[in-house]
């Protein structure tokens, strides 16, 4: 009998081979032929199972994302007008990935503008992969956290289109954006998105400061958490032992920045975009 197209459904009667791909395809949408090698156990192994996806990739049923990274085109779509989910396709391609700044404030559901970059933290970095709409940048973990093993410190596992993905949490995402405000969208578009927090975990918050241990960072959240006290229900000791780390002298929290308005308490030059309604502060030259 003949097979008919029915979107992302499995038809029926078809040979036992195929129902696998179907199954398979339908609850990976991005893989890797690792996985793919794993799930089928094909006769001559990886080679084999290259040799299947590359006619699937013929049939128009899959496309290939980069070098053993392929997606699966859903339903009746045209493969050369598919864009596969840039998450997926990152994950898939790093295994170990952990996504963060403006990404893990999209998959915390808190960013406030789309942005075409996704950004990951992984133990083998790589180069950029640029895709038809979004630019993928892999990023060795950090020399702090790796050293001290902390790699899963402030991790969430979030969800996206049935798959479980790491990311940055809460507060080790504002952390990580402070430390570069760039990959975050900039400092605006990180302060609009971490103030939607529905809440912050102040202990877990300070525990990240203090793996990075970096006066500017200190007084970054010190300032934040003083701005959103009564949001986050900020008690005044923790901002009181978050000043005591500040700077000695003012710095600038964004690098190559110029002017802007001094925020004294924390000894932090911040841009003026960032100065509350009626907030006082020396201004930079």
């Amino acid at each position: 009998m003949k097979c008919v197209d029915q979107g992302n459904k499995m038809p029926t009667n078809i040979p036992k081979y195929k129902e696998n791909s179907y199954s398979f395809f339908n609850s990976h949408p991005v893989f890797s032929i690792r996985e793919a090698t794993e799930a089928f156990n094909p006769p001559r192994g990886r080679r084999g199972m290259v040799d299947r996806l590359k006619h699937h990739v013929e049939k128009g049923r899959l496309v290939s994302i980069t070098k053993g990274i392929y997606a699966v085109v859903p339903g009746r779509k045209d493969p050369g007008a598919f864009h596969p989910d840039p998450f997926l396709s990152a994950a898939a391609i790093r295994g170990d990935a952990v996504f963060s700044h403006h990404s893990a404030l999209e998959l915390l559901g808190a960013s406030h503008s789309d942005w075409n970059q996704i950004t990951l933290f992984t133990q083998k970095r790589r180069r950029p992969l640029s895709l038809a709409r979004t630019t993928i940048l892999f990023l060795e973990d950090p020399g702090d956290l790796a050293e001290k093993q902390q790699r899963s410190l402030g991790i969430r596992k979030v969800e996206r289109l049935g798959k479980v993905l790491s990311a940055t949490g809460p507060e080790r995402t504002l952390v990580e954006g402070f430390r570069r405000p760039g990959l975050a969208g900039g400092l605006e578009e990180l302060i609009e998105s971490a103030a939607g927090f529905p809440v912050l975990d102040l202990a877990l918050l300070e525990e990240v400061l203090g793996v990075y241990d970096a006066a500017y960072l200190w007084a970054a959240a010190g300032w934040f958490l003083e701005r959103f006290q009564r949001t986050f229900y900020v008690p005044n000791e923790l901002l009181g032992r978050l000043g005591r780390r500040k700077p000695r002298s003012p710095r600038y929290l964004e690098k190559k920045a110029r002017g802007g308005w001094l925020a004294s308490r924390w000894n932090l030059i911040l841009p003026d975009l960032l100065r509350p309604h009626g907030e006082t502060g020396e201004p930079q030259p």
